[in-house]
């Protein structure tokens, strides 16, 4: 026969801290940074960690904004164009990689895309006057041209080929920030992430089971939540250039409307959604088919892979790339 023995006596807190695991929930975190209202939302189980997560994403949109701002003194590209009419400026490895990447996008359209010249000469004076003078956008376009960024990858420096060149990475180093944010949410073990940069944004993983989704406005009617595309979202990189963001981030240079269907007395489009695997690709490929019109613009993109274009062109008609017409509302 078994002795009787005490119960052995259990606290209440040391259940809970070995039963009761802790919930997870959604962070949310907003702040205006590059000049653009930034959104974070992310899913962590560890509540702590999911704040610190959207915390290192703003810390890192703050970093990329003091190295790739033309208009903060320190900056790189302040210092580069400064001094690459004079001389071959030592770039970081970061710097390198997108001015790279920039030139390939240039060369791909044609110039469409072109982060040189007239975007950053066009952006100071419509801060400092609602109308530039014709003139001195006349002197802005012809100051561009991305063949005249003479860069060596492999000593990584650029010059400038001639005098009158800026560059401005404009919508391409939001880009940039939204990848890096994305690959550092991933590295702390965010699987399900939405990072917003005004037009442009990057999504992580998918909303928990369900798809992000993305209302395209549709400029034709008033209302609100009127649309002409409701996209699902997953893994996947967003930019959209339309006449009003451009206006306001002096994006209009990087690739000009009139080289495509805006021309010959049409107006340019209302909006360019662009899709892509990375938010540089999206950045380069929204500007360059705003500026080319809905037809060659998506005659461009079907030959690049990865890529899919939702386009309002100027008289409100709706196109998209093959893959996301089923879609369109």
């Amino acid at each position: 026969m078994l002795a009787a023995t005490a119960p052995i006596p259990v606290h209440r807190s040391h259940l809970a801290r070995h039963l009761v695991r802790p919930r997870g929930a959604w962070v949310r975190r907003a702040e205006v940074v590059m000049g653009v209202a930034i959104r974070v939302e992310l899913w962590s189980d560890d509540n702590r960690q999911g704040e610190a997560a959207a915390a290192a994403v703003l810390a890192e949109m703050h970093r990329i904004d003091r190295a790739m701002s033309p208009h903060k003194i320190g900056s790189e590209v302040a210092l580069i164009n400064r001094e690459a009419a004079r001389r071959a400026v030592p770039l970081s490895d970061e710097m390198a990689a997108l001015i790279g990447r920039a030139l390939d996008y240039a060369r791909l359209s044609g110039g469409a895309f072109d982060i040189s010249g007239a975007a950053a000469l066009r952006r100071d004076e419509t801060r400092r006057a609602q109308r530039p003078e014709v003139a001195l956008l006349a002197a802005a376009r012809s100051a561009a041209g991305w063949p005249q960024l003479d860069f060596d990858s492999g000593r990584a420096t650029l010059r400038f080929a001639r005098p009158g060149l800026r560059i401005d990475l404009g919508g391409f180093a939001r880009g940039h920030a939204l990848d890096c944010a994305a690959a550092l949410l991933r590295r702390r073990g965010i699987a399900h992430a939405w990072i917003g940069a005004g037009g442009d944004l990057r999504v992580v993983g998918d909303r928990r089971g369900r798809p992000w989704r993305l209302a395209i406005p549709d400029a034709r009617q008033a209302g609100e939540g009127a649309a002409v595309a409701v996209l699902p979202l997953a893994d996947v990189a967003v930019a959209i250039s339309d006449g009003a963001e451009r206006e306001a981030d002096g994006e209009g240079a990087q690739g000009q409307p009139g080289a495509g269907d805006g021309g010959a007395g049409r107006r340019p489009p209302r909006s360019v959604t662009i899709l892509a695997e990375d938010g540089l690709a999206a950045a380069a490929w929204s500007q360059a088919v705003y500026a080319l019109g809905a037809e060659r613009g998506l005659a461009l993109l079907a030959a690049q892979r990865g890529v899919e274009a939702v386009i309002v062109d100027g008289d409100g008609r709706l196109h998209a790339s093959a893959a996301l017409q089923p879609l369109a509302a």
